[in-house]
């Protein structure tokens, strides 16, 4: 049983991860999906409308005008620096950028741009951009580009007052500091096919503050969704791994029942074989005072036979109920008879069973037959969970106003803490302690307890493992 049930844990743990693993990768692609087309069509319109306000311009409206101021007028100069002096080509062309790109930002008019398409196109107010320009280069022979810039060439190139970026290049303008690729509006190079002209590179980003955020928010219910659809796995998992347990710990019961049924109806047939080959006694025939004990314990053993009989057919329906025929007895009388008819099963073994009434009442309303089987019972685990070479049952009584309390006490092995904790529940059994020597189904403490509680008396256990155990039982008058 425990390696199905490691086999079933690691089945289940594996598939468990096999599960979670199916929903990450299909909550990741949903959100990837999510995260490319999320604002894409505010994005093109802005692109639209922002291509239309540069169209024959650069940058931003106007930027043309300032780079050509910078540029154009030196073009000559760069070139002859260029051919003669490669030194003093970089140095100049640093300044060119940094007066160029300086001017750029102070001249910016992006944000009034995109506030006026947002405001025309009711978009989101909160929307952000970052404008950046990421490549500058001079063609002295049409179609021949050199670079004077390039996000990949920046370090010592740019003033420290223009904001660099190693990825992006230049910030001529916007607060937007979350870039992504799906927050980029257009990539735009810019250029003209002639002879001492120049091309920039420069890219335009707008998208609403804190992105991620906003997308998780969105697929929140998606979140939910799976998590709870992951929960009521386990859930179900759990449900029926318990359950699966139950019934496998049931049909071991049934089993174990079915080989061991002989055994719980041994106690009865004994007493019957031993009255009967007592009465084959020729000396104990003649003798009528000796008959009739016998022939007591014989219709008591039957007639306990066939309630046991009726037991067993209860618990093939795990029929757990018990229905109670009360009448008045005297306690005294029925535990003399029971102690008699046990003393037949064990005759000839060191067992002694020692009867002490002191209870001054001792009539009371109980069902005869549940009061054996509390009894018997008690008597056979006092007498199989039991090591001594003699084995001793001490059966006593006592009453007080309210009450006559039955004690039963053996100097068996006792029990310990864990043990009295499960020792009344339904099939429980300590094969350990006893090594599996003591046959039995875990019903008889069970059956004690049942009887108990239908009857509304009251059952006290004390022991300690090593040195016996004793039952006190309160029948209220």
């Amino acid at each position: 049983m425990r390696y199905s049930i490691t086999a079933y844990k690691t089945i289940a743990i594996v598939s468990f991860l096999i599960l979670s693993s199916v929903q990450f990768f299909l909550l990741y692609n949903t959100y990837e999906l999510k995260n490319d087309h999320y604002y894409l069509t505010e994005k093109n319109l802005i692109k639209t409308e922002y291509l239309a306000s540069i169209r024959n311009d650069k940058v931003f409206p106007g930027g043309a005008g300032i780079l050509d101021g910078f540029i154009m007028k030196d073009m000559q100069y760069l070139e002859r620096l260029y051919s003669g002096s490669p030194a003093k080509f970089a140095l100049y062309r640093q300044r060119v950028c940094d007066s160029a790109f300086l001017a750029l930002t102070a001249a910016n008019n992006a944000d009034s741009l995109l506030a006026a398409v947002i405001k025309r196109n009711h978009l989101a107010r909160n929307l952000e951009y970052a404008l950046f320009i990421r490549a500058l280069d001079v063609s002295f022979k049409r179609d021949v580009y050199i670079s004077i810039f390039d996000d990949k060439d920046y370090k010592n190139f740019i003033d420290p007052s223009v904001e660099m970026d190693p990825e992006y290049g230049i910030r001529i303008g916007g607060t937007l500091r979350d870039l992504y690729p799906q927050s980029r509006v257009m990539d735009l190079t810019v250029s003209s096919s002639v002879d001492y002209s120049y091309r920039i590179t420069f890219d335009l980003f707008v998208d609403i503050r804190n992105r991620r955020m906003t997308i998780v928010r969105l697929m929140l219910p998606t979140f939910i969704l799976s998590l709870f659809s992951i929960l009521s796995v386990v859930l179900l998992f759990f449900i029926t791994f318990r359950n699966w347990r139950r019934q496998k710990q049931l049909s071991e019961m049934k089993s174990d029942f079915i080989n061991s049924i002989t055994h719980e109806f041994h106690t009865p047939l004994t007493a019957i074989i031993v009255a009967n080959r007592a009465m084959q006694n020729d000396k104990i025939v003649l003798n009528k005072e000796n008959v009739m004990p016998l022939t007591g314990v014989i219709q008591r053993q039957a007639d306990r036979l066939k309630a046991l009989i009726g037991e067993v057919l209860d618990l093939t329906t795990m029929n757990s109920r018990i229905s109670l025929k009360k009448a008045e007895y005297s306690v005294h009388q029925l535990l003399e008879e029971l102690v008699s008819d046990y003393r037949f099963r064990v005759a000839g073994s060191n067992v002694a069973f020692i009867l002490r009434k002191q209870a001054m009442r001792d009539r009371v309303l109980l069902d005869q037959f549940w009061f054996a089987t509390i009894v018997l019972n008690i008597f056979d685990n006092a007498v199989k969970y039991n090591s001594n070479e003699y084995k001793e049952v001490l059966i006593s009584t006592f009453s007080d106003r309210k009450s006559i309390y039955i004690t039963i006490g053996d100097n068996g092995i006792g029990m310990s803490d864990e043990i009295r904790k499960h020792v009344f529940e339904k099939f429980y059994r300590n094969i350990r302690q006893v090594n599996g020597s003591v046959k039995g189904l875990g019903l008889g403490l069970f059956y004690v307890k049942q009887a108990v509680d239908a009857h509304e008396w009251k059952i006290e256990l004390n022991s300690r493992e090593g040195e016996g155990s004793s039952f006190v039982i309160t029948i209220p008058f």
